[in-house]
């Protein structure tokens, strides 16, 4: 539980921290949509595991901040994508950075072997949850 709420706070932290009227529920939105140019909702609700009209008051509440983008799909005119807008990836790739930083400062004092048995053992208990 303890982990759950930690990471629940740290939603909220990395939202703000993104622009500070973003929902929390919205920070997921924008990592997916930082691992791409644009993506299709129907991929965005799979990835998220969302109802549409959730995903869709996300997306609007994020295009009112100015952070994401709906654009129309070259391949099927009747399809949306939705993308980071430039400010948008800006500041989600300098959260990133800054949280990248962080944690090596944290785990500068470790011994590097921690560090890789660590990484093997959050891997397998994330291949475990699929």
């Amino acid at each position: 539980m303890a982990l759950m709420r930690r990471g629940r706070d740290q939603l909220g932290v990395r939202a703000r921290a993104v622009h500070p009227q973003l929902d929390p529920a919205c920070y997921p939105l924008l990592v997916l949509l930082g691992r791409a140019d644009a993506v299709a909702m129907s991929d965005l609700l799979r990835d998220l595991a969302i109802e549409k009209s959730t995903l869709t008051r996300r997306i609007d509440a994020a295009v009112r901040l100015g952070l994401v983008e709906r654009t129309t799909d070259p391949h099927d005119a009747r399809a949306r994508l939705v993308a980071l807008t430039a400010d948008g990836r800006d500041r989600l790739t300098a959260l990133q950075q800054e949280q990248t930083a962080r944690w090596r400062r944290r785990l500068s004092t470790w011994d590097p072997a921690d560090v890789e048995q660590l990484t093997a053992l959050l891997r397998r208990l994330r291949d475990g949850l699929d």
